[in-house]
């Protein structure tokens, strides 16, 4: 019989972290596990303000719902997450932690890091990119400097912030990705989009708010660059709108309902044409090891959530210059080592 146990965390982050939605100096975050005899699965969900998710809400519904979980035989992890998603519907961030530490658990049980048991083969893997936060120019030239990175994302605000991608320039020549969290209108983002090419920046997420899908069609037409789907595909229902207006999604597991979904959501967008790509909400290295797992699948990836925190719950994922390296280790490869 399974056995259901939560650990709530604050994070801090190395520096105070600012997007176009507001700053934040740590990070929320819920870990389940699931234990089986001497085997424990487990799994994060981040709390996110603007998704008006929290850490106590999350943990309410877990109490309410725990003797169900506790006594469901955990024989197929797909099948697992389909009585979640009835049991907490809607609830895309629990049902992801515990999606994820489903999958960990029978990886465990089989034997088995989680990518073989998924039949990923382990190669061409993407590099990840390193994130940096909105802040002055001079403090965000002291990042980059301090964390020298082959790839960075840019957090923008408005159209203003051409200023700091110019001068961040000088000092790296390093690729630029520019998440712009909606901060655009159409007319802002069809007189950047060439000015950020000529910049070097080789991908823009999310330029205009996600209700205005007309115009992101028309977008994508005139765009010199790939613009990825973020806040305009969360759960897997998005996935088609998207594929008029977008080169790409941006697939974050917690949004969606964890690993399950997530696969299927990849399928479809390489049915219709899409670029696929994961991304973080500055999940542990527990979160971050379930996006790894399925690097081989992905055209791109932002995992740097570990890098980004002053201090980390697990060990077993390792970062190199962008690559991100697995321990070898049964499940997702990481070892919890905040509490039992």
């Amino acid at each position: 019989m399974l056995q259901l146990k939560h650990y709530s965390f604050d994070l801090a982050f190395e520096y105070p972290f600012t997007i176009a939605k507001g700053t934040k100096t740590h990070q929320p975050t819920l870990i389940v596990s699931l234990w089986l005899g001497d085997l424990t699965g487990y799994g994060e969900a981040p709390a996110i303000t603007y998704y008006n998710i929290t850490v106590p809400e999350m943990v309410a519904s877990l109490k309410s719902k725990r003797a169900m979980i506790e006594r469901y035989a955990l024989t197929d992890p797909q099948r697992f997450w389909h009585f979640l998603h009835h049991l907490i519907p809607g609830q895309h961030f629990l049902t992801a932690a515990l999606d994820i530490a489903g999958w960990d658990l029978f990886a465990k049980m089989r034997r088995m890091p989680l990518h073989q048991l998924l039949g990923i083969k382990w190669e061409n893997t993407p590099i990840t990119d390193y994130t940096i936060g909105l802040d002055t120019i001079e403090n965000m030239v002291e990042k980059m400097a301090a964390h020298p990175w082959p790839i960075y994302k840019i957090k923008t605000g408005s159209v203003d912030d051409i200023d700091r991608l110019i001068a961040l320039r000088q000092h790296t020549d390093a690729p630029f990705r520019v998440d712009a969290n909606e901060g655009w209108t159409f007319e802002e983002a069809k007189a950047l989009l060439p000015e950020l090419k000529k910049l070097g920046v080789t991908m823009v997420e999310q330029p205009l708010a996600k209700e205005n899908m007309e115009a992101m069609i028309e977008l994508k037409q005139l765009s010199p660059l790939p613009l990825f789907a973020d806040e305009s595909c969360r759960t897997e229902d998005e996935v088609k709108k998207c594929a008029d207006g977008f080169h790409g999604i941006n697939i974050k597991l917690t949004k969606c309902g964890g690993i399950t979904p997530a696969l299927r959501m990849i399928k479809e967008a390489r049915t219709l044409g899409l670029k696929v790509m994961m991304g973080s909400m500055n999940e542990s290295s527990i979160g971050s090891a379930a996006v790894a797992n399925m690097l081989p699948l992905l055209d791109e990836v932002d995992v740097d959530g570990p890098l980004l925190l002053k201090e980390d719950i697990a060990t077993g994922l390792t970062y190199e210059h962008g690559l991100i390296k697995l321990s070898g280790g049964n499940g997702l490869g990481v070892k919890f080592i905040g509490k039992r």
